[in-house]
């Protein structure tokens, strides 16, 4: 049986120009988490995103990468940690829209995140 379709939620965020989506899904393994990440990338829209920032935890073992973002891997991490929510992958994505956004982009990850897991799929 195949996992279902990543759950998406584009343009749920707009600050001075940036855009944000969060997306995830079930992931059994590493495998699992580069799979998930290139169905999303094989959306055109997500492929030229600015950052595809993710986390995952696998059996209890955290995976994150930034793309860029610093520190937004960390902070879904954490978020995932927090919930409990293990063999799960969540995808945090920007488009930059030429201003930077300081520290409100932590805020903005933390949003996106949150938005997720009120929404995801069960």
């Amino acid at each position: 049986m195949s996992a279902p379709p990543l759950a998406v939620f584009d343009r749920i965020i707009s600050d001075r120009g940036s855009v944000y989506a969060v997306s995830g899904g079930p992931v059994a393994d590493r495998a699992g988490i580069d799979a998930r990440l290139a169905e999303l990338k094989s959306v055109r829209r997500f492929a030229k995103a600015t950052h595809n920032s993710w986390a995952a935890r696998l059996g209890g073992e955290g995976l994150k990468a930034d793309d860029g973002e610093s520190g937004a891997g960390a902070i879904i991490l954490r978020m995932l940690e927090s919930e409990g929510l293990d063999d799960h992958l969540v995808v945090v994505t920007r488009w930059y829209g030429g201003k930077h956004l300081g520290g409100d982009r932590f805020r903005h990850v933390i949003g996106a995140v949150r938005h997720y897991l009120a929404h995801r799929p069960t």
